[in-house]
């Protein structure tokens, strides 16, 4: 039982990390590639893309470690790009010509619409169980109604209350079927990124 609660704690942080990291990608790949294409016309926008293009391989190993820590999945390693002693320019033509760095973008900005998924099944799957398991006690300071039930006894609230447990039975379960499925993005983008 207490390995259960364990593995269900974990799938939450694992769930939270997604909304935070497919949020950060969101935002970091929109602003600077937003920026970095209005600026080309100027000596620093090449730069600058040329930079953020370099970060798809930092930020997909990170996806492959944070998959193999909270999931257990094991992923091939995403093999990298070999910088040649070459000048600037012709490094970053290679980047800006180079289709995975753009097929990591898109699948890492997609992880933003996978992470608000996240963080409705943390609403879902973790709030609701604990506020049902703890009616017993916020029954006494608040006037609580369920499906239009008035929870005015102590009766009520425990029924209540096996109703949470069986919940959080449920939603550990769910919550590890959906952990599984964004593993195996995490899994499937690196497969594609690697052919």
């Amino acid at each position: 039982m207490i390995k259960l609660m364990q593995r269900f704690i974990q799938n939450g942080y694992f769930l939270l990390f997604t909304f935070v990291t497919g949020l950060f990608y969101f935002c970091f790949y929109l602003v600077t590639l937003t920026l970095g294409l209005s600026l080309s016309f100027t000596v620093v926008g090449i730069p600058l893309l040329t930079h953020v293009l370099r970060t798809t391989s930092i930020f997909v190993q990170y996806e492959r470690v944070q998959t193999k820590i909270y999931t257990d999945i094991t992923t091939p390693p995403y093999e990298g790009k070999l910088r040649t002693g070459s000048s600037f320019w012709e490094q970053a033509k290679a980047e800006l010509l180079d289709h995975r760095n753009w097929t990591a973008i898109a699948w890492l900005m997609l992880k933003f619409l996978i992470g608000l998924l996240c963080l409705l099944s943390i609403a879902i799957l973790y709030i609701t169980p604990t506020l049902f398991i703890l009616v017993p006690l916020l029954a006494h300071f608040f006037d609580i109604y369920f499906i239009g039930i008035r929870v005015d006894t102590f009766s009520k609230s425990l029924i209540i209350m096996s109703a949470g447990f069986i919940l959080a039975f449920v939603s550990s379960w769910l919550a590890n079927g959906w952990v599984r499925l964004i593993g195996g993005y995490t899994r499937q983008m690196i497969k594609i990124l690697n052919r």
